[in-house]
């Protein structure tokens, strides 16, 4: 038995010898790989970069190394996202934050929950043991979590809960105070009308009496209120947001919303400028250009400056022409600097636009040639007496489009300048200005009276007429020698043209007086050949008011 139980003490003690050589030898395998991994750590420390645990903009360590399948990114992430949930807590004890310890890692720990877990590798990165790292980082987080309950806590919460009430009495106030000022100006505006109003008139259009001003001026306060207290809510929302941390991301966002906008419309301004400028120079020049030309056109159509070949009447034409050409011009200089032009959507609003004129004005485009070329013709111009077709009367508008008549009985007649390109046009005013208009009128006198009677009787019948001239000299023409009667023509000159149908009924009042006195009868000869017996058709001696 004693020799048995000595074996076995032999065994164990030879055992227990066995096992601290394996431990030894794992050691100093260990010790071994640690110094490699130490080693291969410091050649990449240099380059490689930490990533940090941030909560709440503050970084309280870095991670390196992955750890299973996750990358220092996700451990960073995920424990900056825990310690978050954690500092939020209304119940929170940052000192209850304590170290467990495993073979493999060591966790920091919060009511049986992991919040951060240190392995060797992340001691090595760090130049220490993972317990070290562990100990060290529990402070850190100690006192974030100290920071984040102050900021969550129940007092800070009163706090905020009293900013809220205020933000909303303030902007309350702020209302009353904004409708309050408005009720004062509309009371003013209101006493404007029987103080200081006056009507507003272009020549003898009123174009806004006291009462339209009053309106239009109470208007304008109201959309002054209403965007005054809109800038207020744009700036009241976003402050009540930030006072609770949840919604403070979402006041930031708002406010971006708001600020962002308004920051590329000033910095587009800003950066416009330049173009603008350019615009200016291109505008200031045209418009002295065609000022230039509007001086040259009047000079030419008073006939101050006279140009060999170029009438008068073609001044302000050609002004217009001209006037036109240099703002198509203007435009087309100016386009590519106006803001969005290289934009699609500009350019497909542009060709929309040239597509559906250039659908729509075939005719208006024909008109306006036809206008052109009716200027540079000259058949007419304003005021003359005319006849186009069956149309007769004076021009009164000449337009790119139509050309406007007034008939001897004030009628307007608009006819599209195309037609007048395609019709003949009589100018009665034109020969009369140039060379005296014959008129001309036809009466028949049977065989009985001599020839040279009834010339003389036409010829003084016209130059009684008031607006014949005697010179030239009326003149009469044998037409036509009928089986029952000759056929006798007056002509006389005329300067008049606008009066045409006036010296037609005072020269054919004067021809009827003129026979009757002379005991001429103006008749059908078909009824001279069965006279049987009537009465003669000259009237009797007519009585003309004047007493004997």
């Amino acid at each position: 038995m004693k020799e048995e139980l000595e074996d076995a003490r032999l065994n164990v003690a030879s055992l227990r010898m066995e096992l601290e050589q394996m431990k030894l030898a794992a050691l100093s395998a260990d010790s071994i790989k640690l110094a490699v991994q130490k080693q291969r750590i410091d050649s990449l420390r240099s380059v490689t970069q930490g990533v940090p645990v941030v909560v709440d903009d503050d970084t309280l360590f870095y991670y390196y190394a992955k750890r299973g399948g996750l990358t220092p990114q996700l451990r960073a992430e995920n424990v900056a996202r825990d310690i978050e949930l954690l500092g939020k807590k209304f119940n929170l004890k940052p000192d209850s934050l304590y170290i467990e310890i495993s073979e493999i890692v060591t966790d920091l720990m919060y009511d049986n929950k992991v919040i951060v877990s240190f392995t060797d590798m992340d001691g090595l990165w760090e130049n220490c043991t993972r317990d070290e790292l562990a100990a060290k980082n529990r402070i850190v987080i100690i006192e974030k979590l100290h920071e984040m309950k102050e900021e969550h806590g129940f007092l800070q919460l009163c706090k905020r809960i009293g900013y809220f009430i205020l933000i909303l009495i303030g902007q309350g106030l702020l209302f009353w105070g904004t409708n309050w000022l408005f009720r004062k100006v509309k009371f003013r505006i209101m006493r404007l009308e029987k103080t200081r109003l006056k009507s507003i008139s272009i020549q003898d259009y009123e174009l806004l009496d006291k009462r339209k001003q009053v309106q239009l001026l109470v208007f304008l306060a109201s959309m002054v209120r209403y965007l005054f207290m809109f800038l207020q809510l744009l700036l009241s929302v976003p402050l009540v947001f930030s006072v609770f941390p949840p919604t403070k991301n979402l006041a930031y966002q708002l406010l971006s919303y708001i600020w962002n906008p308004v920051k590329g419309i000033i910095t587009g301004v800003l950066s416009y400028i330049p173009n603008l400028f350019t615009i200016f120079v291109i505008c200031l020049a045209i418009k002295y250009l065609v000022r230039m030309f509007h001086y040259l056109a009047k000079e030419i159509q008073e006939e101050k400056l006279k140009l060999s070949g170029f009438y008068p009447d073609w001044a302000m034409p050609t002004y217009h022409i001209v006037r036109f050409l240099l703002y198509a011009f203007m435009i087309a200089m100016i386009y590519p600097y106006l803001p969005g032009a290289n934009s699609g959507v500009f350019q497909g609003i542009s060709v929309f636009v040239g597509l559906i004129v250039s659908l729509g004005s075939s005719t208006v485009i024909g008109n306006i040639i036809a206008g052109l070329v009716i200027t540079y013709m000259r058949p007419f111009k304003i005021g003359d007496r005319i006849k186009l077709n069956d149309t007769t009367g004076n021009v009164v508008e000449k337009t790119p489009l139509v050309t406007r008549i007034r008939t001897p009985k004030n009628e307007v007649v608009t006819i599209p300048n195309s037609f007048v390109m395609s019709s003949h046009t009589v100018n009665f005013s034109q020969s009369a200005r140039e060379y005296g208009l014959i008129i001309h009128s036809e009466v028949s006198i049977g065989y009985d009276v001599p020839w040279r009677t009834v010339n003389r009787l036409l010829i003084e019948a016209a130059l009684n007429t008031p607006g014949v001239v005697d010179d030239s000299r009326p003149f009469v023409l044998s037409t036509s020698l009928s089986d029952w009667y000759p056929v006798y023509q007056v002509n006389a000159y005329i300067k008049d043209a606008d009066r045409l149908s006036q010296i037609y009924s005072d020269l054919h009042q004067n021809i009827q007086d003129r026979f009757n006195e002379e005991g001429v009868e103006i008749m059908s000869p078909h009824y001279m050949a069965v006279r049987d017996g009537n009465a003669s058709t000259i009237p009797a001696k007519e009585d003309d008011g004047k007493e004997e």
